[in-house]
């Protein structure tokens, strides 16, 4: 997907408007929606609060089956609300991608792009190295990263290490980059050009409809992933294999 961007410089480092749009409205969406449905919460509970009570009991559920109690409780909170942000960044390139009239691409799903998918992997990284060295002191965690289950295996976890970054920024990045760019090409391709355009186009409505739906899936199970490999890389790093 090779949409035009609007860019520019600062401190030496170029930054894509689109992304930091993108990125803001998914944030604020996603504040939006928790300080709604959190509001006048109560004993007996309404639509509302039975939907974020949901949404709570599932990222726990993925937690909870990875990590003990303690550090689930930890997790929990930062748990959902990534689950929660990586949905609507996932899904906005679907559902609201917008272009300027100078054909430059404002909003667009932040994910499909590889700089906000590895944000999200090194602070999830970082996080799940941060409660290792909690949980396991600086010696125990060090030992326990780089010379389990054999000290001679150091070289091979430390690649795991890149590895892990590799996997959960790439595997983000790429399924949703290929969502949005196939549904681009079905859009731009099925459309014959000539005198009977029309009837293509129509023919072509149906796939792009199940090519979306099935994006729509897909960016929900990338989420899901990300939380779930965020929970396993955080029981390595502190010795809960």
């Amino acid at each position: 997907m090779n949409d035009p961007t609007a860019q520019f410089d600062f401190l030496g480092l170029t930054f894509d408007w689109g992304t930091i749009i993108s990125t803001l409205l998914a944030m604020a969406i996603v504040v939006i929606v928790s300080i709604v449905l959190t509001r006048r919460l109560s004993l007996k509970p309404g639509k509302r609060q039975n939907l974020i009570e949901y949404l709570l009991e599932f990222t726990s559920s993925i937690v909870d089956g990875q990590l003990p109690k303690k550090q689930a409780r930890q997790f929990g909170l930062y748990a959902f609300t990534l689950f929660f942000f990586l949905i609507v960044s996932n899904e906005m390139g679907l559902l609201l991608h917008f272009e300027g009239a100078d054909g430059v691409t404002y909003l667009k799903s932040p994910t499909a792009t590889p700089i906000a998918a590895m944000t999200l992997a090194v602070m999830s990284l970082v996080i799940a190295h941060g409660i290792g060295t909690q949980e396991l002191g600086l010696k125990g965690y060090l030992k326990n990263m780089l010379f389990e289950p054999y000290s001679w295996m150091l070289p091979l976890n430390i690649i795991e290490q890149l590895a892990n970054f590799l996997t959960l920024s790439l595997r983000l990045f790429g399924n949703i980059f290929a969502g949005e760019m196939l549904l681009t090409l079905v859009a731009n391709n099925l459309a014959w050009p000539g005198h009977f355009n029309g009837l293509w186009t129509v023919a072509a409505l149906p796939i792009e409809m199940i090519w979306q739906g099935f994006s729509l899936f897909i960016g929900g199970i990338q989420a899901y992933v990300f939380v779930i490999l965020t929970s396993v890389f955080i029981a390595q790093l502190s010795g809960n294999e």
